[in-house]
């Protein structure tokens, strides 16, 4: 008898099928009659028992069997497919925005665990949540996330590393959020962490969890006071006093708090004081800024309500509302404590012609992605397939995030 235990996995019967929840948030369906040719067998929640085989033998059958439904993975929240990137999928984390790690030349490593939100802000710069038109979704392995940027604070030899959780959409929605805290903030050098968040998903229970695994600062991306204001600018149903009652406890906990609105020109202009006020009434900005106003600017992909307004006015206006109500908006790099260091070496140059695979569909358009040198290489109008073998002249280098031309 053979009984397979898993963490990140659990089961459902639906019919003829079994239901496959992965790390909460994906899933994928095996079919029964798969699981009869490996033997008899029995579901719980958390495991499934083949009465008449060995450990090691119903394991390896079984593995093969999830490693074909993992092919298929969707996210619930959208039903698009994803990607799982782990440390035997031969896929690198570094080169685009998307997922994995970004180094911009500082002491701050930006982690990306996973795409997708749970709303859909009428700004988002990456065009995320419910009503996104992205296609496809990725999420990355903890450890192999933890492994890598281990590696990038070991170049960087600094010891007041800033690890800033970014998800190209809600971070919150990753279930092994506070595992990834923890482990990151074990390696040597790392010394203050923080996630963005819409603070929609966090419990008084969650933000414990978060505190005691080494989270330093929650970056609460919050615009508005106004119950409607809040829920148009969230572009969904929004939980308005939920995240007010969140953002009250965080400063209560080890943690520090940093209100982060995106100011929105005759959306939410009356907010910008209110929030500012809020953030000083509740204790954010312990040891950081209580608020950090955001420019609201268009992106190619990214939802473009309003044409974007230059910096030059948006601190004009900042500073009048500064004096208009005496509050402060405008902090400078200074009150974050960020370095200059060493950025990552980057294998390719500018016009350099380079021989890739492609090896994931983009989330854009035509859009794939290649690997070359351990770095991924996004290609626009692309119709290869996975697995063919490409020539592409580089665009674009900064930061370790690469752009290829397709010249064949």
């Amino acid at each position: 008898m053979a009984e397979l235990i898993f963490k990140d996995l659990s089961f459902e019967n639906e019919n003829e099928r079994v239901k496959v929840n992965f790390l909460r948030l994906f899933y994928f369906y095996l079919e029964k009659s798969q699981l009869e040719k490996i033997g008899s067998y029995e579901l719980t929640k958390n495991s499934i028992n083949f009465k008449s085989l060995s450990g090691n033998n119903a394991r390896k059958k079984f593995e093969f069997l999830l490693s074909s439904g993992f092919r298929n993975l969707k996210n619930r929240l959208n039903n698009k497919t994803t990607t799982y990137i782990h440390q035997s999928s031969g896929i690198p984390l570094i080169g685009t925005n998307y997922f994995g790690l970004v180094d911009r030349g500082t002491n701050i490593i930006e982690a990306k665990p996973i795409t997708s939100c749970n709303i859909s802000c009428i700004f988002c710069s990456v065009d995320e949540g419910p009503k996104s038109r992205r296609k496809v979704d990725f999420v990355v392995e903890k450890d192999y996330l933890v492994k890598e940027f281990r590696k990038i604070v070991e170049f960087k030899k600094n010891n007041n590393i800033d690890a800033h959780i970014n998800a190209q959409g809600e971070p919150t929605l990753y279930a092994d959020m506070a595992d990834l805290v923890r482990d990151i903030m074990h390696i040597n050098g790392v010394k203050t962490s923080s996630i963005d968040t819409n603070g929609l998903l966090l419990t008084k229970q969650y933000v414990d969890e978060l505190a005691d695994a080494g989270l330093t600062r929650i970056n609460l991306s919050l615009h508005a006071l106004d119950p409607k204001k809040a829920t148009q600018l969230a572009g969904y149903p929004y939980n308005l006093n939920k995240v007010l009652d969140i953002a009250r406890y965080i400063p209560t906990t080890k943690m520090d708090l940093i209100i982060v609105p995106v100011w929105m020109p005759g959306y939410n202009d009356d907010e910008i004081p209110k929030l500012a006020k809020f953030a000083h009434e509740i204790g954010a900005g312990k040891n950081c800024p209580p608020i950090g106003v955001q420019n609201m600017l268009n992106y190619r992909f990214g939802r473009n309500p309003i044409k974007e307004t230059n910096f030059d006015i948006f601190y004009k206006k900042m500073r009048e509302m500064e004096q208009q109500h005496g509050i402060r908006l405008i902090f400078d790099k200074s009150a974050f404590d960020v370095e200059e260091l060493p950025e990552l070496p980057k294998p390719f140059k500018k016009g350099q012609v380079v021989e890739a695979e492609i090896i994931l569909p983009g989330r854009i358009g035509s859009e794939m992605i290649a690997a070359a040198k351990g770095r991924l290489i996004s290609v626009p109008d692309c119709h290869k397939e996975i697995g063919q073998k490409v020539k592409l002249r580089i665009k674009r280098t900064k930061h370790n995030i690469f752009l290829g031309e397709l010249l064949n």
